[in-house]
C-alpha cells in the first residue's frame, strides 16, 4: 500500500510518499509553496494544482491528512481548513480514500507520545524509515508521520 501523507497549510503544505512495506519506505517527501503575495482564491488554485501533481506523479493507494484542529488563532485554523478542503477534493476527484487524524493520533502512533513535539517526530520518522537525516522541512516530516500514522491504523480501519 503506498500512502500519501498531507500536512495541509496555505502557505505551506507538506506532502510525503510512503510505502507500507516492512520496514516501511519512503518515497519522496516536499512542499507546495504558495504565493504570500497572492490572493487567497489563487492561493487555493496553486495549491490544487500542486496536490493534482502529487497525486498525478506518485499514484498514492490512499490519502491520509492530519484533520483541522482549533487554535488559538483562527485565523490560522480557517486557513489551514480551506487547505484541508484542498486536499480532500484533489484525492476525491482522484477517486482516492481519505483518512483523516487527529495531530495527538499522528504524534503517538510515530513517537508513542500524544504530547511529542516537533524535533521528536521528526527524529521518530528518520528512524522508522531509515532516513540517512531528519527530512526538512519540517512540514515534509510531519506529512511522513501521516502516512506512518495511517499504515498503522489501516489494519484497525480494515476490520470496521
Amino acid at each position: 500500500m503506498f500512502v500519501l501523507g498531507i500536512d495541509p497549510g496555505l502557505s505551506v503544505t507538506g506532502y510525503g510518499l510512503v510505502e507500507g512495506t516492512y520496514p516501511p519506505r519512503a518515497h519522496h517527501a516536499g512542499v507546495i509553496r504558495t504565493d504570500t503575495n497572492a490572493s487567497t482564491p489563487q492561493r487555493l488554485v496553486e495549491l490544487y494544482q500542486g496536490l493534482t501533481d502529487v497525486i498525478a506523479d506518485s499514484k498514492p493507494d490512499v490519502v491520509a491528512l492530519e484533520t483541522v484542529f482549533t487554535n488559538r488563532n483562527l485565523q490560522t485554523a480557517i486557513s489551514v481548513g480551506r487547505a484541508s478542503g484542498v486536499a480532500i477534493l484533489v484525492a476525491a476527484e482522484a477517486g482516492l480514500q481519505v483518512f483523516e487524524y487527529v495531530p495527538t493520533t499522528i504524534k503517538s502512533a510515530v513517537t508513542g507520545d500524544g504530547s511529542a513535539n516537533k524535533d521528536q517526530v521528526q527524529q521518530m520518522v528518520t528512524r522508522l524509515l531509515r532516513l540517512a537525516g531528519p527530512p526538512k522541512p519540517a512540514d515534509a516530516a510531519d506529512a511522513l508521520a501521516i502516512a506512518l500514522c495511517h499504515l498503522r491504523a489501516a489494519p484497525l480501519e480494515a476490520s470496521r
